[in-house]
């Protein structure tokens, strides 16, 4: 198979996430389970649980149900509680019925695993 093949192959199994992550200098993967609140809408206070893939010292990118927009702010809470922090979405990616979004920290982030 030619390179081109290959490669033609690796980026249609790419998920949305993936794909959106790309855009982002110096991403790493991960895998990290959290609560995403939308912040700051009258209606009911929207949330669900996701996983962040990939992240930055100052974005994450995670999958989501949410109506999220761009500059929609969100709360990401882990479980035990260490990272609680806000954030607004700096970019949304739609593909084949999923949604794919990267937020941008406000402020710092005391507990984030990586640093400027």
């Amino acid at each position: 198979m030619s390179r081109e093949a290959v490669a033609t192959s690796v980026a249609a199994k790419q998920t949305c996430v993936e794909k959106l992550a790309q855009l982002f200098p110096n991403v790493s993967p991960m895998h990290i389970p959290v609560r995403v609140m939308i912040s700051g809408k009258e209606r009911r206070r929207l949330q669900e649980q996701t996983v962040i893939e990939f992240g930055t010292a100052h974005e994450v990118v995670f999958a989501s149900t949410l109506p999220l927009e761009f500059e929609d702010r969100v709360r990401l809470l882990n479980s035990d509680g260490s990272l609680d922090a806000h954030a607004t979405v700096v970019a949304v990616r739609y593909h084949g019925g999923r949604k794919a979004v990267a937020a941008r920290f406000v402020g710092d982030v005391g507990n984030w695993i990586i640093k400027p």
